[in-house]
């Protein structure tokens, strides 16, 4: 096996109720919601809490910080092996692993192990479920690969609208993590994550934190981020550096962005450096050649203050513009195409980089995002064919 991303492997344990010894942190707005997913959809929140019941003895039993650190690591990376064995074996849901990630997070936030625990000691926990219940504390790619392809999808969000609501991009990652396939005789094989729909990680730089041991070592074939959209497939030929949707993240946070007024994101807590727009390099030709349910377009529709929304032919045709909304639009679907491309060009990499918008589901459509995923699947093996 070769390592392409190494990031700390640490993770997180559920675990009832018992003694505090130290003060207990306020959930969240995305934890505060847990109570509302369990009254309206209890088979989902509680899917894997047999699991989750051996993570809360392990967790209370833990005596000295580094007992501690080892059950978090174990657990948080069981609830994502878990939830992609249950994706993998014919369970068309990601919600079960989102709302576990956050049950994971409430416990460790109001409850302590057989020890007295320090608050920054809890946020180093909460890191870590965060790290390893979305697939980034151990990709790896055997040595016998040819093509490596990374994919990423998002949490649900706009939960507040819909509490049901699922994300086909991260069931695709389910679907997809670890699988391998032939490709003119080459060995194809795909890793996955799951990124946070939360301003503050982006700004904090997750994505160039888990790109950047990507690029660096050049090991991968194709990066492809994905993410939930419009009416059908759009591959996101430019994407935008500007923040302009006035639409809030599963924490309710607004940027202040809006349409006449787009704000540039975060990193390092600086404002991100970069061109206006910059340009996707997947194998747009062999993708379109699927045929399925839904359309795969190129997607060329921009917005610029000086030139409103058009189609782009070229980023010459893009100088001398302020961006608004890139192909992928004001948020962060379009961001995470943005940095991702802004990554990899500041590494000098050939690597094929670029966003695939799914069609939309509202709430939770088991037999429409089987499809999606599905289409998908067929997109990214014609693409490997290409690369």
């Amino acid at each position: 096996m070769f390592a392409v991303a190494r990031i700390v492997a640490l993770g997180a344990a559920l675990c009832l109720p018992v003694t505090v010894q130290s003060a207990s942190l306020p959930l969240d707005v995305e934890e505060a919601r847990i109570s509302t997913a369990q009254s309206q959809m209890p088979t989902v929140v509680e899917r894997y809490q047999p699991m989750l019941n051996i993570s809360i003895q392990r967790y209370q039993e833990s005596r000295g910080e580094l007992p501690v650190t080892k059950v978090v690591a174990r657990e948080g990376e069981r609830l994502w092996q878990q939830a992609v064995r249950d994706v993998q074996s014919g369970h068309w849901d990601d919600r079960a692993l989102y709302w576990g990630r956050l049950q994971l997070r409430q416990a460790i936030k109001q409850n302590n192990p057989d020890f007295s625990i320090a608050n920054w000691q809890k946020d180093i926990a909460l890191k870590a479920v965060e790290t390893n219940s979305r697939g980034m504390a151990n990709i790896k790619f055997s040595d016998d690969t040819d093509i490596a392809i990374l994919v990423s999808g998002f949490d649900p969000f706009f939960l507040d609208k819909n509490i049901s609501q699922s994300n086909p991009s991260g069931l695709a990652a389910l679907w997809l993590d670890g699988k391998t396939w032939q490709a003119n005789g080459l060995k194809v094989e795909v890793q996955s994550v799951i990124m946070p729909v939360r301003f503050a990680d982006f700004d904090d730089g997750i994505v160039e934190s888990w790109l950047a041991p990507i690029f660096r070592t050049s090991k991968v074939s194709m990066v492809a981020t994905i993410s939930m959209g419009r009416d059908h497939f759009d591959l996101e030929r430019f994407p935008g550096l500007n923040r302009s949707a006035a639409a809030v993240d599963n924490l309710n946070q607004l940027t202040g962005a809006t349409a006449t007024n787009p704000l540039l994101p975060k990193f390092d807590n600086r404002d991100l450096n970069g061109p206006e727009f910059v340009e996707f390099s997947l194998p747009v030709t062999a993708m379109q050649s699927v045929k399925g349910p839904w359309q795969v377009i190129d997607n060329h529709k921009v917005s610029t203050l000086e030139n409103g929304t058009f189609n782009a032919s070229s980023l010459t045709e893009l100088q001398r513009q302020t961006s608004v909304e890139g192909s992928g639009g004001g948020y962060l679907s379009n961001e995470i195409s943005y940095r991702s491309i802004l990554q990899r060009d500041r590494f000098d990499s050939t690597i094929a980089v670029g966003h695939i918008h799914t069609p939309r589901v509202s709430g939770y459509d088991e037999a429409t995002e089987k499809a999606i995923v599905e289409q998908i699947d067929a997109m990214l093996k014609q693409a490997a064919l290409a690369l």
